[in-house]
C-alpha cells in the first residue's frame, strides 16, 4: 500500500530483521520515531552518518539507554516534538504555516487522506472492531 502511494522502499517491521531490510535499502536518513525506548538501538542502528532521529511519540516508553559514543560518531541529530505542552499562540502560528505551505498540495490532490471505511456514528463499536483488526490501509471515519 505504501508503495502504491508513492513510497520507494515499504518496510513490516514485523516481518523479518527490520535492521537487515533498512541497511540493504541503504539506511535512513530520517527517522520519525513514534516508537520510543523498544525501538531505540534500531533507530541508532538504521540512520545513515549525519542521520536525523525525530522523537515525536513515546509509544513503548520515554526511557530508553542509547550509547552516545555511537550518536558523536554517526553525527546524528536528536530532537524531539510535541505539540501539547506548546503556547496556543504557537500552535496558532504552526497550523497557518501547515496551511499556507501544506493544504494547496492537499487543495490540488497531490496529497490526500486515505481513508479506508467511514462508518455512522452509530455503529462505533463495528468501526473500533475494524480499527483492532489491523487489516486496514488508511483511516476510519465516523461520520455523523
Amino acid at each position: 500500500a505504501a508503495r502504491a502511494l508513492g513510497a520507494d522502499v515499504s518496510l513490516d517491521a514485523t516481518d523479518g530483521d527490520l535492521l537487515a531490510a533498512i541497511k540493504a535499502a541503504g539506511g535512513a536518513d530520517v527517522v520519525l520515531d513514534m516508537v520510543g525506548a523498544a525501538y531505540a538501538e534500531l533507530n541508532l542502528n538504521a540512520l545513515k552518518p549525519g542521520g536525523r532521529w525525530v522523537v515525536i511519540a513515546t509509544l513503548t516508553g520515554a526511557l530508553a539507554q542509547i550509547d552516545l559514543m555511537r550518536v558523536m560518531l554517526k553525527r546524528i541529530v536528536l530532537t524531539g516534538s510535541t505539540l501539547r505542552s506548546r503556547p496556543a499562540d504557537e500552535k496558532a502560528r504552526l497550523a497557518a504555516a501547515v496551511e499556507q505551505t501544506v493544504w494547496p498540495w492537499v487543495a490540488s490532490g497531490h496529497v490526500s487522506a486515505q481513508v479506508a471505511a467511514t462508518f455512522p456514528l452509530a455503529q462505533a463499536a463495528a468501526a473500533h472492531q475494524r480499527l483492532e483488526a489491523g487489516d486496514h490501509v488508511g483511516k476510519i471515519v465516523l461520520t455523523l
